[in-house]
């Protein structure tokens, strides 16, 4: 089956308190999100990439792209006002109607190529592959008048990306009106009916959200040295 992913990297970078978005900021001497379109290229290297970025950024990302003399082959589309709508753009870019499609954070650099592996094969013979780790620490639910009680945590998990689909099932899920309980791409995949499939991922696979994330990403970088070919 053919494999696709869709890199979604619409953030503004306000949390980040950095003059570009968080997705163009550095580490390792290039930017987040060539790291993250390395690593779908080096997983795969005949898989087909999509980049979702606001339309307003597309100058800008051609310019670095030659600083950098980045070359990996992608296409670029442009994002919409919301995350489900970008998504949505990005899947309506693939012009297949079969195959498989990753969907991941622009700003998760640290997804390996055995997580990556991982979904394609779980979504091939389930429908979906859902990156999710485990918790740690301990939980408690919370109601309206601030009482809370104890959860099992063994019960639960922290959801990551990508989040991967077979394409034709993901882009009939995409065609609904957006909801405000689409929190990521398998709830979108579960309002449909469908269950999810679950895939073991990994701590290191971080959103790189705020300044402290950037001095873990560095520390990551050089402990692991993830971005080598």
């Amino acid at each position: 089956m053919k494999r696709f992913a869709v890199i979604v990297a619409g953030g503004s970078g306000t949390r980040m308190g950095a003059p570009v978005a968080k997705q163009y900021l550095s580490i390792g001497g290039m930017p987040i999100l060539m790291h993250t379109l390395r690593k779908f290229q080096v997983a795969d290297p005949n898989i087909k990439l999509v980049l979702v970025l606001p339309q307003s950024d597309h100058g800008f990302w051609k310019k670095i792209c030659e600083e950098h003399s980045f070359s990996i082959p992608h296409s670029l589309v442009a994002g919409g006002s919301s995350r489900f709508l970008s998504v949505k753009n990005g899947l309506d870019a693939i012009g297949e109607k079969e195959g498989l499609v990753a969907i991941h954070d622009g700003v998760r650099p640290f997804v390996s190529k055995e997580i990556i592996e991982a979904s394609f094969e779980m979504a091939a013979s389930r429908g979906s592959g859902i990156v999710v780790v485990p918790l740690k620490d301990s939980i408690r639910k919370v109601d309206a008048n601030g009482a809370s009680k104890f959860e099992k945590r063994d019960q639960f998990r922290l959801v990551q990306t990508p989040q991967t689909f077979q394409l034709a099932k993901i882009k009939v899920a995409f065609e609904v009106e957006e909801f405000s309980d689409f929190t990521d791409d398998a709830t979108v995949y579960e309002y449909q009916g469908w269950q999810v499939a679950l895939v073991e991922g990994d701590p290191s696979n971080i959103k790189i959200t705020t300044p402290e994330d950037m001095d873990f990403a560095e520390f990551l970088l050089s402990r692991s040295k993830p971005f080598t070919e």
